[in-house]
């Protein structure tokens, strides 16, 4: 997943994010919404240097607030990341749906052709993996951001085992507990090696397991 090729924080002065010169080399424009600057800038810094890495003084000099306007908006650093995984939640999950869409309105297409999104992602410049898988690692279990991880996965797992039941498998849970793991290997693998070849190979992974789910 590559959220920052759809938000506008990526895109700052030119149309690709995080490559050279780096996105971050170019300030966040000091228009709109306080809050919504800050937001900008903590998506572009989180997603490409990691949410420990980033401490909320650089948030706020690049983001060109105050810091009583910051803790106005986000008291703690953490109510930050969850809003930062609010955003990555919703492009993510309508691109997962988007593609799902596109590829007709079979159920059992759908469960398949979701998988291109996770091609488009793992194509774009400055991809650095899943922001939740990433944020999950750098969180502890029972805090807010580890929660909010982890009710996105849910989420997901909620949307595929749905299409799995309509279309037909005879156990949606385990169908859509294999897909979605597949769908976080291929995630996870565009980050690690970069392999081009890996978005087409989970794809014909998932076409396969829907067909002997199917059978």
């Amino acid at each position: 997943m590559d959220p920052l090729a759809e938000h506008p924080a990526a895109h700052a002065g030119r149309g690709a994010p995080e490559v050279s010169p780096p996105a971050a080399a170019v300030a966040t424009p000091r228009t709109g919404s306080a809050r919504q600057r800050i937001l900008d800038t903590a998506f572009r810094l989180f997603y490409a240097k990691g949410i420990r890495a980033v401490g909320v003084d650089l948030i706020i000099a690049e983001s060109g607030v105050a810091k009583a306007t910051f803790y106005k908006h986000f008291p703690a650093k953490d109510d930050l990341v969850v809003a930062y995984l609010d955003t990555v939640d919703g492009i993510w999950s309508g691109q997962l749906h988007d593609a799902a869409e596109a590829a007709g309105p079979a159920p059992a297409d759908q469960l398949v052709g979701l998988f291109d999104a996770l091609s488009s992602a793992c194509r774009q410049d400055g991809y650095r993996g899943c922001a939740f898988i990433n944020a999950a690692a750098e969180s502890q279990p029972g805090t807010p951001v580890h929660d909010r991880t982890v009710a996105h996965k849910a989420a997901v797992l909620d949307w595929v085992t749905g299409l799995a039941s309509r279309a037909g498998a005879a156990n949606p849970q385990v169908l859509a507990r294999s897909l979605t793991l597949l769908l976080d290997g291929g995630l996870a693998s565009g980050a690690l090696d970069a392999d081009p070849d890996a978005p087409a190979a989970a794809k014909a992974s998932a076409e396969a397991l829907v067909a002997a789910a199917l059978a």
